[in-house]
């Protein structure tokens, strides 16, 4: 069962970042404290205990106060002292099973999805985000810490700042206290403890100590905001490599909205292009579509991702590829023929993506998901905007021709292959 109740340690003075409330940094638009709170939010997480000092107090306050999230501070007067003091302090503010992050930290979502899952002292076996050199390292036997600290050699994982515990820790922060007199770190309490391991490798998280963490720490939110099941071949291949790029260079500064317009001005500028210069119009085409992922990577990025935005972003490419071939065919046509295989290959266009959506509308599933065997077929919209550009780089009269008989025969059967799938998975359900 996923714990209640979270404690976020934001007492320390951020000295490498100007003596800044670390928590209140924004990555990606979007203060750390901020997507903690609600990554734990969304996954069953109902209140929050965060632990700052007397210095930063107004500024968490103000924050909290801006926000809906039902949480309470608990002040460090000796932020000086070890960071396991600062978990004393909530001792009388937590019962039973609770969640400890570091304040710090900025975590992804299947990050926090699956360290909610485990016990004790959440490690990463693979770290791929965080400079290892700086991090705490673990030695583990018998699934259970033994040695703990950033300048062990021959360690087994990293130590990934989240924690999930029961109240019984306090019985080791009252010993240091006595002991220590309240000058102790955490990876003390770790150790006295010998708290199991849960091992999540390869996840995204990173610690943030400097300004250099923080914009790598953008650059994971944003390589990892890629949707995945979706793309198709080109787009895995080589628009993401792209998109992504371009998304971490405006992560800060445009939000997903205003990339969804100059995607589509950009788009339909491109479809008027075809009455102009064919080739143009055709790399224009293929930029367009490469900038048509940022708005959905930016959103991920941001926590901003809303149906409305996906359902918007649908309609306004459906809008830009079915004037793109209206207006190459009305440019590049001439016989009736040809102009009823352009409106096959239009309307194909259209109902490749109309047929994966109306399965998720009317069965409630993602259709990728779903039907695995989709994801292999040909004829996505980042395939044919690719196949499009290239007829059009160096355009004669066969070559428009072939483009049309093309789409018109690959999107068609595309779209009776779907039909085909969803008939044999909803009439031959699988059985336990």
């Amino acid at each position: 069962m996923v714990p209640k109740t979270a404690v976020i340690l934001a007492a320390g003075l951020g000295t490498r970042m100007g003596e800044r409330p670390k928590g209140l940094l924004k990555v990606a638009r979007r203060e750390i404290l901020y997507r903690t709170l609600t990554l734990l939010g969304q996954n069953g997480v109902e209140r929050f205990v965060i632990v700052t000092n007397e210095r930063y107090a107004p500024f968490y306050r103000e924050f909290l106060k801006q926000s809906s999230f039902n949480a309470e501070l608990v002040i460090n007067p000796e932020p000086e002292k070890g960071n396991g003091h600062s978990l004393h302090l909530v001792k009388n503010h937590v019962s039973g099973r609770f969640v400890l992050v570091m304040g710090d930290h900025v975590y992804g979502e299947e990050f926090i999805r699956e360290a909610l899952r485990g016990s004790g002292l959440i490690a990463d076996r693979k770290p791929r985000w965080t400079d290892v050199g700086e991090a705490t390292k673990l030695k583990v036997e018998d699934g259970r810490v033994t040695e703990i600290g950033k300048k062990l050699e021959g360690w087994d994982a990293v130590d990934t700042g989240f924690f999930v515990f029961d109240d019984t820790i306090f019985e080791i922060t009252d010993a240091l206290e006595r002991e220590r007199g309240g000058d102790y770190p955490l990876s003390e309490i770790v150790k006295r403890a010998e708290l199991p391991v849960t091992f999540l490798d390869g996840l995204p998280w990173i610690d943030v100590d400097t300004p250099s963490d923080l914009r790598m720490a953008k650059r994971m939110l944003v390589k990892t905001a890629v949707k995945g099941t979706g793309d198709g071949f080109i787009s895995r291949h080589l628009n993401r490599k792209v998109s992504t790029e371009i998304s971490c260079l405006l992560a800060e500064k445009v939000t997903p909205n205003q990339m969804t317009v100059i995607t589509f001005v950009l788009g339909m500028v491109s479809a008027f292009l075809t009455l102009v210069s064919l080739p143009l119009a055709g790399i224009l085409y293929q930029i367009s579509s490469i900038l048509d992922g940022v708005d959905g990577e930016l959103a991920r990025a941001q926590l901003r991702e809303s149906r409305f935005g996906g359902y918007i972003d649908s309609i306004l490419d459906r809008y830009v590829d079915g004037t793109f071939l209206a207006l190459l065919a009305y440019s590049a046509l001439r016989e009736p023929l040809w102009y009823l295989i352009a409106l096959f290959a239009l309307l194909g266009s259209v109902m490749v993506s109309y047929s994966t959506e109306r399965f998720k509308a009317a069965y409630g599933e993602d259709t990728y998901g779903s039907i695995p065997a989709l994801r292999k077929l040909p004829g996505k919209r980042d395939e044919r905007i690719f196949t499009t550009m290239l007829f059009l780089l160096h355009p004669v009269g066969a070559s428009v021709k072939a483009l049309f008989l093309l789409l018109a025969v690959l999107t068609n059967l595309r779209v009776g292959l779907t039909t085909y799938f969803v008939h044999k998975k909803v009439s031959y359900p699988k059985t336990i």
